[in-house]
């Protein structure tokens, strides 16, 4: 597994720099979560040192992703009693220090980094579960006690024991995948009644597989009110990939359960998909397929409420996916920075800036094609447009040219 790798000082000071983001607003339906912590590209991609996971607080640069879900709390009780959590090649309790007598790593240098997300207007909430977690309870009591302990380690109680030191995560996620239903109602109730009487707003979120209803969160799902659930439409017979196979997408079940089960009348559902073809069996779907999917969907259902990706590694291994999706969720407009942060071969990062035009150099606009807006462009990917030749940075879909989203880098005047 990769070593640790802290933030570089030039991204925070960028990021102190950076003009406070407005709040986030769940009610919104171009919201872009991503799952951190699990670096499931470098995990199976141990050569690659340009994209093993980084600080939380490079993927906040930009305003690509709105919610962090932290994969994840894997053991709800550890050594000590208490819970632990393993965020692969950043902080586990192998690697680093844990606090005496627990299995829960200290990973209180972190702070920095969730703190300088929040301030740029994200949530960041903990994930239970993972598809290997040691999860689960015995009875509603056990179920209660927890979440007084969820609270403590990281909402808006106290303990000596924090993981996060004193940053106040914004909610919880729960990726429950295995185990019985037993006293997952208690735990989320007792969570919300902690949280009706905390300083701040607080989100509970899920992300339940497709098919319907869930095996391990169905009875909880219709028993307490949920702000969003990421649905998993991936690894799934109902994944994206059968979006056009009436007898399979079943989006529509979830739109109808939002409204008409849910005891949160607005609770939002997202479209769970892969960041890339390697971060899932099954599910991914190209920029261009997914852009598609989510006009219609944003159309004709009032429960969408964004995107989930898993995860945020493979994603800016991707090309930046979560740059591609969340064009796409906001037709097309951007995502407020422009320019993405790129990886130095030392693992550090830095900010490229404007590309600037140089109209002095000629180059052959022979046999390229006018640009259009309508349509999408890759990496690499040329256009001719206004007598000069440009070249996209990344994915790009009605980004003017020589405009103010940078994408497009001007590789001079077309010759004669």
């Amino acid at each position: 597994m990769p070593t640790t790798r802290h933030v570089p000082l030039s991204l925070l000071l960028l990021i102190a720099l950076t003009p406070p983001a407005s709040a986030f607003n769940m009610m919104l339906n171009t919201n872009l979560a991503v799952y951190w912590g699990q670096d499931s590209y470098g995990a199976s991609n141990p050569s690659d040192s340009a994209h093993w996971q980084q600080d939380i607080s490079y993927y906040c640069a930009d305003d690509a992703i709105d919610t962090f879900p932290i994969a994840f709390l894997n053991e709800f009780y550890s050594t000590g009693g208490l819970p632990s959590i393993n965020l692969a090649n950043t902080c586990n309790n192998v690697d680093k220090p844990v606090f005496p007598g627990t299995a829960m790593p200290d990973c209180s240098f972190l702070v920095a980094g969730i703190q300088a997300c929040q301030k740029k207007g994200k949530i960041i909430t903990i994930s239970l579960g993972g598809a290997t977690g040691a999860i689960g309870f015995s009875d509603d009591t056990q179920a209660k006690t927890f979440a007084q302990t969820i609270w403590d380690l990281f909402l808006g109680g106290s303990s000596n024991t924090r993981p996060f030191g004193s940053a106040v995560l914004d909610g919880i996620d729960l990726d429950i995948e295995g185990g019985s239903q037993t006293g997952y109602t208690a735990f989320v109730t007792t969570l919300r009644g902690l949280m009706a009487n905390g300083n701040k707003q607080y989100y509970i979120t899920a992300a339940p597989q497709c098919p319907f209803p869930d095996a391990y969160l169905g009875q909880t799902l219709n028993a307490v009110g949920f702000d969003a659930v990421y649905v998993q439409f991936y690894n799934n017979w109902c994944g994206l990939t059968n979006y056009n196979n009436p007898n399979a997408w079943n989006f529509g079940t979830w739109d109808n359960w939002a409204k008409t089960v849910s005891p949160n009348p607005n609770v939002k559902v997202y479209i769970g998909a892969p960041a890339s073809s390697a971060a899932a069996g099954s599910g991914y779907v190209d920029p261009s397929t997914f852009a598609n999917i989510i006009q219609q969907i944003q159309s004709q259902y009032s429960s969408f409420g964004g995107v989930m990706l898993w995860d945020a590694s493979q994603a800016y291994a991707n090309g930046r996916y979560d740059l591609a999706i969340k064009a796409a969720l906001t037709g097309g407009g951007g995502t407020g920075t422009s320019n993405p942060p790129t990886t130095t071969n030392g693992g550090g990062t830095t900010t490229p800036s404007t590309p600037q035009t140089s109209s002095s150099s000629s180059s052959s606009c022979g046999g390229v094609a006018a640009w259009q807006s309508s349509k999408t462009y890759v990496s690499g990917d040329q256009v001719s447009y206004n007598g000069h030749l440009w070249t996209a940075q990344w994915w790009t879909l009605g980004d003017v040219p020589g405009g103010i989203a940078g994408v497009w880098v001007d590789k001079g005047s077309c010759s004669t």
